[in-house]
């Protein structure tokens, strides 16, 4: 499944020069989320790897569409990773670093009991920052993230290397950065 996946992702994908900002190739990977049979194809192997799963964490904002999918597959909750300020009551925040300056990722506690094994997944992985922040916040809540799940992979930005000491990494392929 997962190379038919993989070429679904490979094909699908669209290539966008210059965005946000001169200098950066942007993968757009909703047209495979608007295709049915892609998207479901593209879910099932995302989370193959991963058997004893509870809950799915997906990532600000494509996460939330893989994790969604996952979830109904699979009959699981999903937990939204949002960016700072986006949601009310109690939260959870975890600062990461950029290339030029800070970020942070939020998450509102108690949702799911603790110790809750987690999937957590996303569109791309890259330098890894995100979603490093994302496993501290989730342990930071109490629960137990079993791997990490992303539909492509920028190669050389070391993303992979930054979290397969902490937890399995699957990607469903590779793309320059």
């Amino acid at each position: 499944m997962t190379e038919h996946a993989a070429s679904l992702v490979e094909r699908l994908t669209a290539v966008v020069p210059d965005f946000p900002k001169p200098g950066i190739l942007f993968r757009d990977v909703t047209p495979v989320f608007a295709d049915p049979v892609a998207f479901s194809t593209v879910c099932g192997a995302l989370a193959e790897p991963f058997t004893d799963v509870e809950a799915v964490a997906g990532i600000e904002a494509r996460g939330f569409a893989l994790a969604g999918g996952i979830a109904v597959q699979r009959g699981r909750g999903v937990l939204t990773v949002r960016k700072a300020g986006k949601l009310p009551g109690e939260v959870l925040s975890e600062q990461y670093a950029l290339e030029y300056g800070e970020a942070a990722v939020e998450l509102r506690p108690g949702q799911l009991p603790e110790g809750t094994r987690v999937l957590v997944v996303d569109d791309v992985l890259a330098t890894g920052g995100t979603a490093e922040a994302t496993i501290t916040l989730l342990e930071r809540a109490g629960y137990h993230a079993v791997g990490f799940a992303a539909l492509l992979e920028l190669d050389g930005l070391g993303g992979r290397a930054r979290l397969e000491g902490r937890l399995p990494v699957h990607t469903l392929g590779a793309a320059p950065a």
